[in-house]
């Protein structure tokens, strides 16, 4: 039986690399994206869903899926103050987890932080913490929590703290590479 996949997040970082794994994986007869800009590719199997995301609940019938992959998230300086990035980090995550379990889905898929901690003394550690233990009693099979540290790539606005970050980790070297295409084992054979 094929499945229907739910993406949030389909035009940031993670989730505009997540989109085309889901579009071609078999298991998915169907894929939906949901935000609140259209993303730029056209697919048998895609849905959008192009509303804001203050607005998920009157959109109910049109986000049932089985599995929900949660790729929102922002910085404060991108939201703009505190509160938006609450709002983006915490509010919109865990409205549509409650959304997903309420219409039965089987697993939802986070991406939150290295880090994340509720009783964090740092506020992005803090609300990150604070969103994965509001989704952790849904009725979802299954919940994976995925706590990236740096997330690296193409992106339309600069992150000097990010840029900052690349470059010490890339001083220090190999034990503390990210995430990335593998290039083989550490060390590397003599």
């Amino acid at each position: 039986m094929q499945k229907t996949a739910l993406l949030a997040g389909a035009t940031g970082l993670i989730g505009a690399a997540l989109l085309p794994l889901l579009l071609a994986d078999a298991r998915y007869a169907k894929v939906v994206v949901v935000g609140r800009r259209p993303v730029a590719l056209a697919h048998p199997k895609l849905v959008q869903v192009v509303t804001e995301l203050s607005e998920l609940e009157s959109h109910r019938l049109q986000l049932i899926a089985d599995d929900v992959y949660c790729c929102l998230g922002t910085t404060r300086q991108q939201a703009g103050s505190k509160e938006a990035f609450y709002q983006v980090d915490f509010l919109y995550v865990v409205q549509l987890a409650a959304l997903a379990a309420s219409n039965f889905a089987s697993q939802f898929l986070v991406v939150s932080s290295i880090g994340a901690d509720a009783d964090s003394r740092v506020y992005y550690s803090r609300v990150k913490g604070e969103m994965e233990a509001a989704v952790g009693p849904l009725p979802f099979r299954a919940l994976h929590i995925f706590r990236p540290s740096l997330l690296l790539g193409q992106r339309a606005h600069l992150r000097l703290g990010e840029r900052i970050g690349a470059a010490a980790l890339a001083w220090r070297g190999p034990c503390c590479a990210v995430a990335g295409p593998s290039t083989g084992p550490w060390p590397p054979p003599p």
